[in-house]
């Protein structure tokens, strides 16, 4: 390289800055050497597919849907890779991913699954004649539930968004609570720790079982929407193709019972 990678002192040697960088990078390489090979060692082995998306979405709509595709084809393997950040699907050996996102960041290819309604939702047992919920002004008496991502690219899901929405921007809820992650905010709400904010196809099963109610009769519509995603290199493997036949099926599924449930 024509650099020193080595200081040598007495009986011994320490990496120089050019040594620490190369260092680096070849570890870093390394790792996904061994992570390629590991993906590819296990599709030798059985049929696999590696699933990306966020953490919400994962653990509150396809996760609980998961049993369903098992019992049709047992003989895929499935892994999550719950994930906020946005992968690149070729580079990491991942064959399918959720993306929720703006259409207009939506790659090509993409196909859309369904839209966002935004609602206040909480536990049924959250409201009674001491702590009506009835209509927005009624959220003094209740706790909000916050999510609040370190990165703050959710403010669709602020309460000071929707309560300025409601022309209620001065409102006092009796307390808050905020969480890093979306899932654990809904979690709360089924608890009966407060009010959250649930985004229509994360919640829809959770309502239709009772789990949470949604109050009130005021939503509205979020911009963004989430899109299925195949990589180029698994789009014609027919494990993938069913599983993404299948994903879309339970989407078109969930949009057929969204009015009955969000009334």
């Amino acid at each position: 390289l024509g650099v020193a990678l080595f200081a040598r002192r007495h009986r011994a040697l320490s990496l120089t800055e050019a040594g620490h960088e190369l260092h680096r990078a070849t570890a870093q390489a390394l790792r996904q050497l061994s992570d390629a090979a590991a993906k590819i060692r296990e599709r030798g082995a059985g049929r696999t597919i590696t699933v990306t998306a966020t953490i919400g979405f994962a653990s509150l709509w396809l996760i609980p849907r998961l049993t369903d595709f098992r019992s049709r084809r047992p003989d895929i393997d499935i892994r999550i890779s719950a994930n906020n950040k946005m992968v690149d699907l070729e580079r990491e050996g991942v064959e399918v991913a959720i993306r929720y996102c703006m259409p207009k960041e939506a790659p090509a290819g993409a196909v859309k699954l369904f839209g966002e309604v935004v609602l206040p939702v909480c536990s049924p047992k959250l409201v009674t004649r001491a702590a009506p919920l009835g209509r927005p002004e009624d959220l003094q008496h209740h706790i909000l539930l916050h999510y609040e991502r370190p990165d703050g690219v959710t403010p669709w899901l602020s309460w000071t968004v929707w309560l300025e929405t409601m022309q209620l921007p001065g409102l006092k809820p009796a307390g808050s609570l905020r969480f890093s992650q979306y899932d654990q905010t809904i979690q709360a709400a089924i608890d009966g720790q407060g009010v959250a904010l649930g985004t229509s196809p994360l919640v829809r099963q959770l309502i239709k079982h009772g789990r949470l109610i949604a109050p009130l009769a005021r939503k509205f519509e979020s911009s963004r929407a989430y899109y299925l995603v195949t990589s180029a290199d698994a789009a014609n493997r027919p494990e993938v193709k069913d599983f993404t036949d299948w994903v879309v099926r339970q989407a078109k599924l969930d949009l057929r019972n969204r009015g009955d449930l969000l009334r």
